[in-house]
């Protein structure tokens, strides 16, 4: 992208404002991740879950502390939603919110991603559970006028069989807007991804893209190592920083790295938010994307991520704007599907910055 006239900030929002309106791509975010206070506090009546009874601490024990001992200990904050989210209309419901949510914010294109086999522990299926994110996704779209796709999430202390399961259930949901098959979850006591190169032979013949969370735990190389299952995306990964051989492999492979810098800081993977290197793996040549990782365990729009990588690290609007084009030049789509929402993307621009 071609560098553009940085606008005149005058007013002390007008950049908040500017970001907020910006029509933005998000591919990393947590659908679990994003469970809403009030509907939380709504499906632990109903479903007779043990948790907060009022707002204030339903949201404190939704929100992750602001710095987590590690990976491990953010994870924790998974715990609630998932115990709440385990019916089909509850997983519809917040699918449904969280579409409208980014919409609000002009989110214009949304892959949401979340572990299914999570959510099977009261009798659901996991292709039930896909189904239901599904209608909620896709009614809410429908509304509010947002392209939402589907990652299918395998965890790493789920078994080999397990997410072999999965991987065929994400491929028979393609037509409900299922596009890639991930792996997430805690690195520390489950560091390598090839234990289950079943389930990722399964998504890639199956047609779906590949993706997987490394670099949470274990440095650079464990994003090195999940190359080793030829992901087109990965999900963190900015220690890769730090291996210059490894952002050249990167660069040389295509790669593109979707990093969440708040949900970084939180997880104790930098030493706090002007450490993060987005920044520097960008201006080296690593294509990455910038999201939020989750609405509500980082409490965080992507608008205020975006001003916080202009505020606090000194991104220009430039540079961020070609992070916003990259995310939908990256995105898991076909180029049919693509070309219009770049078009929209840069009409906007175009004539945002004339004026």
């Amino acid at each position: 992208m071609q560098k553009v006239h940085e606008p005149d900030f005058i007013r002390p929002d007008d950049d908040l404002r500017f970001f907020t309106e910006l029509p933005k791509p998000e591919l990393h975010l947590h659908l679990d991740g994003s469970l809403d206070p009030t509907l939380a506090l709504e499906l632990a009546r109903t479903r007779k879950v043990d948790a907060p009874r009022d707002w204030a601490g339903m949201r404190a024990a939704l929100v992750a502390p602001e710095r987590c001992v590690d990976q491990a200990d953010l994870l924790r904050a998974f715990d609630l939603p998932i115990a709440l989210l385990q019916d089909e209309e509850a997983l519809e419901r917040l699918a449904d919110h969280v579409v409208r949510a980014k919409a609000a914010e002009n989110v214009r294109y949304m892959e949401l991603r979340w572990g299914p086999h999570l959510h099977t522990a009261k009798g659901l299926t996991q292709s039930q559970v896909i189904a239901a994110v599904a209608r909620g996704a896709r009614s809410a779209a429908a509304e509010v006028g947002v392209q939402v796709r589907l990652i299918v999430t395998a965890l790493r202390s789920h078994s080999v069989d397990e997410n072999r399961a999965l991987a065929v259930a994400a491929v028979a949901a393609k037509d409900l807007g299922v596009v890639a098959f991930d792996l997430a979850g805690r690195e520390a006591a489950f560091p390598d991804p090839l234990t289950f190169k079943d389930a990722f032979d399964v998504a890639r013949s199956g047609g779906l893209a590949i993706t997987l969370h490394a670099g949470e735990w274990g440095g650079a190389a464990q994003v090195r190592r999940a190359l080793e299952v030829a992901p087109t995306r990965i999900a963190h990964g900015a220690v890769a920083v730090d291996d210059a051989a490894l952002c050249e492999e990167l660069i040389a492979r295509g790669v593109v790295l979707d990093l969440c810098p708040s949900s970084n800081v939180q997880a104790a993977i930098v030493p706090g938010y002007g450490d993060f290197p987005i920044l520097a793996l960008h201006r080296r040549g690593v294509r990455v994307t910038l999201n939020t990782d989750d609405l509500i365990v980082s409490d965080l729009t992507l608008s205020e991520e975006y001003l916080r990588v202009r505020r606090r690290l000194g991104a220009t609007v430039t540079e961020l704007l070609a992070l916003a084009r990259t995310g939908y030049e990256v995105a898991f789509l076909k180029e049919a599907e693509r070309r219009p929402l770049l078009a929209a993307f840069d009409a906007w621009v175009e004539e945002r910055l004339a004026q």
